[in-house]
């Protein structure tokens, strides 16, 4: 499995494998090694080494993870004391229990070679005979076919495998799926792990627990930035600045080969999305001669990429991933599952990104937070591979945990082009074919898209799922300076919006208006895998080149391919050498723009932007546009397939209508338009036909592991415990374990606490904690300007995530932050409520903080949405923050606020901030006595309850989150509970009087 962000991290295979093409390095999945038919041995101490081959386990609704059963007279509280006193007792259970006979092994099966003999054997799902199978979507049947495997009679039993196949009744109930699979974030997760050694060393115990059970592979993707541009030597010139600003980290991470079974995967190798889905996915493992299917679990959330080759991953949280990564299994409830039918064909000229950007807004609109989506019907087949990674890749923008592609003819041609053995693609076809369902699948909802429908189009200005079609452009573009400012608009007056902004660019007479193109490029996992749209944008290059049209030197134009195969295909095809006409020069293998590392816009160009308040646009080809993400002075930033972040580059603006106005003068003095420059889907079929080859894949992935000069270069201490400098300003011990004592506090609420920030809709991981370059008047940038750091060495926030100091002060730190306190004022402000001073919001924080006062954060819908990076829960920890209360929270977001001891609590349906009168300026009391003891006992609950002082039945599920919101204590009789709960809504109390109404729930026979 795997996990990135700041940097990204593969983790997969815990056990070697003959037929592993890496050859040093192994996977892990989200089934790893299987109870066997037969115990595979007698002794403890050989099941304890055993246990670290299995991962996927499920438990049943009635049952805790602790394996108490909530049904027993004894009370809740004693089963509580029960539970976590006997931690010891329960894995001795599990220890001697693992080597249970499966109950399954009538269905392990052989998978037979056509010439004789077996690959290896597997649990065959047909041979079960149960019609409920075969009606199971596919998503859900490597569930099953892992809960199978796994069955062990403790932690996997019979009656869990029945919850799976009974699917369609299940698919509601809290079933949960621990697994000890993970992956971790680069520079944060290593820094975590280093502190938790000293912690354990200052406790007097043996730091060398703290070890990853897993093998880790850590590929560094998100440090390059585009400071160079337009140049043969940005490669070479940009990895130079990349290892000046960044040695230190970079020799940190490499120190991370301190960690048993963990590999430090050099910067230039590419994007770990891509890297993933072109060398180290496999679909079918085979460990020992157990076939099964590949899974992965990682902590960046477009981990879902690799769904488009059949394989079943999803992305969590780095705080959760790290707590598996040391033993904690994940777990995650039994989720429903979109039926979304492709049919038709796209029409001539639409792209892979047109597709996805569709499918994004109606997935968005039908709503799929915390469900899989799996594709199915005759248009399947009739899309690449490449762009149904494309369309998984997007899950986390249209919402789900996974946007899922069964295993086909056209996955098995993918893998062939990939370099993948004969042999691999031989086992792949024949156990896909025996596991497939054979007849129409059932989903928990449906969505239809005929792809003849799918028109181009590009997404913005500010969210990824604001389609806008492209033949509307221009006036929804006028809309947006019209609108007020908002996720579609700008507030421009009337009067302003046709200024034209005159300046000189290196001697030369330049001009900028609102819309003008500043930033265009190519970047991203989402795209940069796709040859299809990779080399239609080298065709329209090519095009535009021969018409004698030319992108204008002022606009920063950048490609940055997610591996070095595109480099080989675009050097074969003969394109590249378009794209370098146009300035599409390749500047790094990593995310670049995507994340924010765009670099510096020349001086003019910028002075122009700020001086006369220019709204300018960036086009790029990635997966997020959210404010201030892609740069600092580009308030609109429109995604856009990569053949048309080249014609937008070429237009100059987003302030066209490429059906009706050119684009530019050709070299013959005539108008050139839209459609003279654009590709049929023909031509770009034939220049992907014959110049993506395998040999190009093999040849990259040959010298993955090899690093380069520089990286070879990096002298790396080899101790057991770091060696903190308290001057640096990349690395830094964090605070987090400090003071610990054997005796954990226990759990505490918050009281009287002030609102730091007061939000509304889709504040996103981006508003929390960017990514990108750090502000020159930011804390921060205060911070490292008082440690004698230049301005141009401040580098990014991405970059400088393995100091919490600087991380601490940039949290909130997001420039485009829209905080109500503020009345309409944008900015990373707030206004500290006993004095009303405007201050920074970290300096605001620290005033809380030392005055001895908690604070916490109102918000609207989708707070967390975007990354999963884990310093957006990280960094409201150090601010003193104790809890978010919103309409709803990003799944990954929701767990990382958990696992820093930040309370996510959700206002009740149809009610928020606003519609409950509150302005922050409230002060805010939780009471978290009860809150485990009813979340827990809630699972237990029967379907209605009634209440006391007016008997209607009510459902039990309102009895969790929404009445969690509330102060409760509780407590439990035996046969007969009772739940007290004050108010079940969020009571503020104002002016020290609280309000709260008391009523009584007793349990229904």
């Amino acid at each position: 499995m795997y996990i990135t962000s700041g940097t990204s991290t593969l983790l997969r295979r815990a056990s070697h494998s003959s037929s592993s093409r890496a050859g040093k390095r192994v996977f892990s999945s989200l089934s790893r090694k299987p109870v066997s038919p037969s115990p595979p041995c007698n002794s403890n101490s050989c099941c304890v080494g055993y246990q670290q081959y299995r991962s996927l386990s499920y438990l049943s609704a009635a049952r805790w993870s602790h394996g108490v059963d909530w049904k027993s007279p004894t009370s809740l509280a004693a089963q509580i004391r029960i539970a976590s006193a006997s931690i010891d007792n329960l894995l001795h259970r599990k220890i001697a229990t693992m080597a249970s006979e499966n109950a399954f092994k009538g269905i392990f099966t052989s998978l037979p070679k056509p010439g004789g003999g077996e690959f290896g054997k597997f649990y065959s799902l047909p041979a079960l005979n149960d019609p409920r199978i075969d009606k199971l979507p596919y998503s859900i049947r490597i569930l099953l076919e892992s809960a199978i495997r796994n069955c062990d009679g403790f932690q996997v039993t019979k009656e869990d495998v029945e919850k799976i196949i009974d699917w369609e009744k299940t698919s509601r109930s809290k079933l949960r799926f621990p697994s000890s699979l993970l992956d971790f974030t680069g520079v944060p997760a290593v820094v975590d792990l280093a502190c938790m050694r000293d912690a354990m060393n200052k406790l007097g115990s043996d730091s060398n627990k703290i070890n990853p059970l897993v093998p880790v592979d850590l590929v560094i993707d998100h440090s390059v930035q585009v400071d160079v541009a337009r140049s043969e030597n940005a490669v070479q010139a940009n990895m130079e600045l990349e290892f000046q600003r960044n040695k230190e980290r970079f020799a940190f991470q490499v120190g991370i080969q301190c960690f048993p079974k963990h590999a430090c995967r050099s910067t230039g190798s590419g994007i770990v999305h891509q890297v993933n889905l072109e060398y180290l996915g496999r679909v079918v493992f085979n460990t020992d001669g157990v076939l099964y299917p590949d899974s992965v679990v990682g902590t960046d959330s477009h981990t879902t990429m690799i769904d488009g080759l059949g394989v079943a991953g999803w992305g969590v949280g780095g705080i959760e991933a790290e707590a598996a990564m040391l033993g904690q299994p994940m777990s995650m409830v039994l989720p429903g599952v979109v039926g979304f039918k492709l049919s038709g064909k796209l029409r001539d000229g639409v792209t892979a990104t047109d597709l996805v950007l569709t499918v994004t807004q109606m997935l968005r609109k039908h709503g799929v937070v915390g469900k899989f989506v799996e594709f199915y019907g005759g248009g399947v087949g009739k899309i690449s591979l490449a762009d149904r990674a494309t369309i998984a890749n997007m899950s986390p923008e249209y919402g789900a945990t996974m946007g899922f592609f069964p295993v086909d003819h056209v996955t098995l041609q993918y893998l062939k082009l990939t370099g993948r053995s004969d042999e691999t693609v031989q086992i792949q076809s024949l156990f896909s074919s025996k596991c497939q369902p054979q007849q129409e699948r059932v989903y928990s909802s449906y969505l239809h898209l005929d792809l003849a429908d799918v028109e181009p189009c590009i997404s913005g200005p500010k969210r990824p799922h604001d389609r806008v079609p492209l033949k509307e452009m221009k006036a929804d573009w006028h809309s947006c300076l019209d609108s007020k400012v908002g996720f579609k608009g700008f507030a421009v007056p009337k009067e302003a919006q046709e200024k034209v902004a005159k300046f000189s660019f290196h001697g030369q007479p330049a001009e900028l208006k609102h819309g003008s193109v500043v930033i265009a490029a190519i970047t991203s996992c989402t795209n940069t895998s796709n040859p299809s749209v990779m080399l239609g944008a080298g065709l329209v290059a090519k095009k535009a080149s021969e018409l004698g049209l030319k992108v204008k030197p002022w606009i920063k134009t950048s490609l940055a391919p997610g591996s070095g195969v595109v480099t080989k295909y675009l050097q074969k095809s003969g394109l590249q050498k378009y794209l370098n006409e146009q300035g599409f020069n390749i500047v790094g293998y990593g995310c670049t723009t995507c994340i924010g590392n765009s670099g510096d816009l020349d001086e003019s160009v910028g002075a122009a932007i700020t001086e006369n308040d220019i709204v300018a646009a960036a086009v790029l080809s990635g997966n997020r546009n959210f404010e201030g993400r892609v740069h600092a002075l580009t308030r609109a930033n429109y995604l856009a397939s990569p053949p048309l972040v080249v014609a937008y580059a070429l237009a100059g603006t987003v302030d066209i209508d490429f059906d009706k106005e050119p684009i530019g003068v050709g070299k013959d003095g005539k108008d050139v338009y839209f459609r003279d420059i654009w590709p049929s889907t023909e031509e770009v079929a034939e220049v992907v036909q014959s110049s993506v080859l395998p040999d190009m894949f093999k040849s990259t992935y040959e010298s993955i592991t090899e690093g380069n000069p520089m990286w070879n270069q990096l002298s790396v201490p080899n101790a057991k415990l770091y060696s903190w400098d308290p001057n640096s300003t990349y690395i830094h011990e964090p605070p987090y374990f400090k003071n610990m004592t054997m005796n954990p506090p226990g759990p505490h609420g918050v009281k009287d606490a002030y609102c730091l920030l007061n939000f509304g809709d889709s504040i996103t991981t981006d508003h929390i904690s960017p990514a990108g370059s750090i502000h020159k008047d930011s804390p921060a940038a205060k911070f490292l300007m008082e440690r004698g750091v230049d301005r141009r060495d401040f580098n990014s926030y991405g970059s400088r995530r393995g100091n919490d100091e600087i991380m601490a002060r940039g949290t909130f730190a997001n420039i485009r932050l829209v905080n109500k306190l503020l009345n309409g004022e944008v900015g990373p402000k707030t206004v500290h409520i006993p004095t009303g001073e405007k201050l920074y919001v970290f300096d605001a924080a620290m005033k809380y903080k030392s005055e001895g006062q908690e604070t916490i954060i109102l918000a609207g819908a989708e707070y967390g949405s975007g990354s999963s990076r884990d310093w957006a829960a990280k960094g409201p920890m150090l601010l003193g923050v104790k809890a978010v209360i919103a309409k709803s929270f990003e799944r990954i977001h929701r767990s990382n606020l958990v696992g820093m001891g930040i309370i996510p609590l959700c206002f009740k349906a149809g009610e928020d901030a606003d519609t409950l009168g509150l302005t922050g300026h409230e002060r805010y009391t939780i009471d978290l006595r009860a809150i485990y003891l009813i979340s827990t006992l809630a699972k237990m609950l029967p379907s209605k309850l009634t209440l006391e002082n007016n008997s209607h039945a009510l459902p039990a599920s309102t009895l969790r989150w929404s009445w969690l919101t509330s102060t409760m204590v509780g407590k439990q009789l035996p046969r007969h509970e009772r739940v007290f709960a004050f108010c079940n809504k969020i009571q503020p109390s104002i002016d020290g009087k609280d309000s709260d109404d008391i009523f009584a729930v007793d349990y229904v026979a």
